[in-house]
Parts: structure tokens; sequence; C-alpha cells
């Protein structure tokens, strides 16, 4: 009995020395990862902010990078004409053209097929819309967008429009319109 309480003893010790090694492994592994992702990331984000505030500064930094896979990430910009700001002390118009420009890095470095926004423009102004609507061009051959907007703005910057309307009381009807069509329609006449 003791023989064969040793053996499995022994056994349970290499299968969790070896479960360790994995572990181990894999953690490398996806810090390697994370790290080049990061680094990638920070590189887009900077690209893009300045695009979608005609100028600034950006700053992604691990708030632990003794631990990065634990690590939570601190987004500090500095916007024209400001100073160095936390996140959290921006107005509404400037956190969403952050955040969007953090987005759009994100799918720079990983494209994703579709993508949902709902409202992100809400707080923007004209000319705000203006550079969301470019940079949000600049993805759409790789990526299809489901906005959802009341931003007439946006809306111009749409291929196809989808929207409920209530002819009747009670009763709605859904809408489409597809833009490029009309585009085209008024550039022969």
């Amino acid at each position: 009995r003791l023989t064969f309480l040793t053996v499995q003893r022994r056994d349970l010790e290499e299968s969790r020395e070896r479960l360790m090694k994995v572990i181990a492994e894999i953690d490398a592994t996806c810090k390697e990862k994370f790290l080049t992702a990061f680094e990638a990331i920070k590189r887009e984000f900077q690209d893009l902010f300045v695009r979608l505030f005609d100028g600034g500064d950006t700053q992604l930094t691990l708030e632990d990078p003794t631990d990065v896979l634990e690590s939570g990430i601190e987004v500090h910009v500095t916007i024209p004409g400001k100073r160095n700001q936390n996140l959290l002390q921006l107005s509404g118009g400037e956190r969403a053209l952050t955040a969007l420009s953090l987005l759009f890095a994100m799918l720079r470095v990983k494209p994703s097929p579709f993508v949902v926004l709902d409202e992100i423009d809400a707080p923007l102004d004209e000319a705000n819309v203006g550079r969301y609507s470019d940079v949000l061009r600049d993805f759409t051959a790789d990526t299809q967008f489901l906005i959802v907007t009341h931003n007439k703005g946006t809306m111009e910057a749409a291929d196809v429009l989808y929207g409920v309307t209530m002819e009747k009381a009670g009763v709605s009807k859904i809408v489409s319109v597809r833009l490029a069509d009309h585009h085209h329609e008024s550039v022969k006449t």
C-alpha cells in the first residue's frame, strides 16, 4: 500500500511540475504578445489622436509594469492648447474622440469584420463629426460599421441608412435608403 501511494504521489508531483511549466510558458507567450500589441496600439493611438484632434499627444502606460498580465492601463492625453489630463478630466466630446482614437487604434492593429457604435458621436460638434467621419471612412474597406446615430453629419457619411418611421399611430415601418446609389444618380444628372 505504501509503495502504491508513493508512486501515486510522485505522479501527482510530476504532473504538478509539468503543469506549472506549461502555465509559465503560456504566461510568457501572453506577456510577449500583449506587450507587442500594446506598443503597436500606443503608436496607432498617437497617430489617430493627432488626426482627430488636429494635434496633441497621448500616453498609454501600464499601472504595474512588473505584472503586465494583471496591470491596469492609464490613459493620459494632451489636447492642443490644454495641459496633460487624465481621461476622467475631459469634456464629453473630448472623451468621445479619445475613445474613438483608442478604438480605431485597436482596429488598425487587429481589424474586426464588424463593429457597432451607438451614439458615439452625440457629444461631438460639427467639425469633430467631420474628422470622425473621415477616419471612419478609412476603416470601411476592412470593417463594416453599424452606427446608431441622430447626427446628420454622420448620416451623410453613411452608404446606407435604416430608419424607423411611424406613418400611422402605433404602426412602425422600417425604411432604408442606399445613399451610394443616390450620390451616383446626382452625379449623372
